[in-house]
């Protein structure tokens, strides 16, 4: 297998990881996290169990001497079994046993992101970054010492529909009870503290001063604007600094009853547990929230109007983005639209836009295109920057790339390429009990079948050329992109011819 290829294989598994989309891994754009596979329901196995089925299997066949020798076959896929309840304060509940370590991870998913501000920008995110600053009897000091005295690690993080709040632990009774006794105090009863307040204000406000040096980020903003208006989605999740300075910790009391109610939770675990001690853990977890109902989810965004904004910035490069209205999660034309994206720019070397915008004329390092779905429409993105004085005909060029894509589709070797991509690539999804636990909190939060994941595969396989143009086509127009660059204003210079070796290749390292 050749250095591209297995470049290529590797920066597909990353894609896998946050493009198809069910991590709260949002950036700019959405919580996404990727589907993993869901084999056959089935009990798993044991340690001893595991570890004799694997010297077995180990004993039968002739080691492995080189990456070479396994081809483009599948890796095997981690067999998952998902159960799923309701607590009686109303919290989804999914879990996964899985004893081969002893350890469990646990994770949080309330409908309580930016989307949920109702008109004061930072509010939910900094609700979120306020969880584990104090409780009764403790600062965020003695918080971080009481997880890291118990070998426990506490996560949070809050995006444009969710906020997540999570905990690893070690299994044995002694470890997992206190850490969990602490983690239900920190995510259901939360002081708030001033000092604490003020000095994540400061930090936030901070941050926005060094917003104003990079360029990628103010198009980044300023595309969102444009492209929901009015909508909640426009708005960045950590705020503004005009909304910002006057957010108080009575506001976040209030935010924090309603947003991180047990009836808009969902609990997603996986480790070393049975379904006794999960179910256990859930209700405890449950029972120290704010007892409520779910949030709505936000209306749908109006179709914007297509439009191009430049940003004047002193730099070298300019930064491309262009965006449209994509679809909710759930969507039907999900697994057509991705596996058309991974043809036209996803699936990074090898992608349409890749080979002719990078590798025959040099003219980025990257681009890279992508469906984000989100509880409403989600956006499509496609992002790079060049070289400022050629920014006019790469962008043009991109242009013209979608046209044609849109025109004619994909061919029919593209699309059983990257279906065996897809294919090859997918196990790495369920590579870790934490990407398992993300997983899960998207399904649950996203109100998906159990059977999402494995349905997704299905769906791709099955997928035809025809299917896949008429998915681009219907979601997608050439003609409606809403464009923000970022960059100096220079004189342009028309685009070199294409060759296999273009005379300039792109800097290494990209330009922020």
């Amino acid at each position: 297998m050749s250095d591209r290829n297995l470049l290529r294989r590797g920066l597909l598994g990353l894609a896998l990881a946050s493009c198809l989309g069910l991590t709260a891994c949002e950036g700019d754009a959405g919580d996404t996290t990727t589907p993993l596979p869901t084999p056959p329901a089935g009990t798993v196995a044991t340690p001893a169990e595991s570890g004799q089925a694997i010297a077995n299997a180990n004993a039968k066949k002739p080691r492995v001497e080189s990456l070479d020798e396994l081809g483009d076959q599948p890796l095997a896929r981690r067999e998952l079994e998902i159960q799923s309840w309701q607590t009686e304060g109303g919290a989804r509940v999914l879990f996964v046993e899985a004893h081969q370590l002893p350890m469990f991870d646990l994770r949080l998913t309330f409908a309580a992101g930016s989307s949920q501000d109702d008109g004061i920008p930072g509010l939910a995110m900094l609700t979120n970054a306020m969880l584990n600053e104090g409780i009764e009897g403790m600062d965020v000091t003695a918080i971080a010492e009481g997880f890291e005295g118990l070998g426990a690690e506490f996560g949070n993080g809050s995006f444009r529909d969710m906020a997540v709040a999570s905990l690893r632990s070690l299994s044995e009774q002694d470890k997992r009870e206190p850490a969990l006794q602490l983690f239900s105090q920190v995510i259901g009863q939360p002081t708030f503290p001033e000092d604490s307040l003020q000095r994540i204000k400061n930090q936030v406000l901070a941050s926005f001063e060094f917003q104003k040096q990079n360029p990628g980020k103010l198009a980044s903003l300023a595309l969102f604007e444009q492209l929901y208006q009015d909508h909640p989605y426009a708005h960045p999740s950590e705020g503004t600094p005009e909304s910002i300075p006057g957010i108080t910790a009575a506001q976040l009391r209030a935010f924090h009853a309603k947003g991180y109610a047990a009836g808009n939770a969902v609990i997603a675990l996986v480790g070393d547990l049975d379904r006794s001690q999960a179910e256990a853990i859930a209700e405890q977890v449950s029972s120290a929230l704010p007892q409520g109902d779910a949030l709505p989810a936000p209306q749908p965004p109006s179709e914007p109007t297509a439009v191009q904004q430049h940003i004047d910035f002193p730099s070298n490069q300019t930064h491309l983005m262009l965006s449209q209205l994509g679809i909710p999660r759930g969507h039907p034309d999900y697994a057509a639209l991705y596996l058309g994206n991974q043809i036209l720019g996803g699936g990074g070397f090898g992608t349409r836009l890749m080979e002719e915008v990078r590798e025959k004329r040099g003219l980025t390092y990257g681009v890279y295109s992508g469906f984000s779905p989100m509880q409403v429409a989600g956006p499509f993105m496609i992002n790079l920057q060049t070289r400022a004085e050629l920014a006019d005909g790469t962008l043009e060029l991109v242009q013209r790339l979608v046209a044609e894509f849109l025109q004619n589709g994909p061919t029919q070797a593209e699309l059983e390429r990257s279906k065996r991509e897809v294919a090859g690539s997918f196990p790495l999804s369920t590579a870790s009990n934490a990407d398992i636990v993300g997983q899960l909190g998207s399904i649950g939060f996203y109100n998906l079948p159990l059977t999402y994941l494995e349905d997704f595969m299905q769906q791709v396989q099955a997928l035809s050329v025809e299917e896949v143009k008429r998915a681009m086509n219907e979601h997608l127009s050439v003609d409606g992109f809403v464009i923000v660059t970022a960059g100096p204003d220079v004189e342009q210079k028309p685009l070199p011819a294409p060759s296999d070796k273009p005379v300039e290749q792109p800097s290494s390292v990209p330009e922020h």
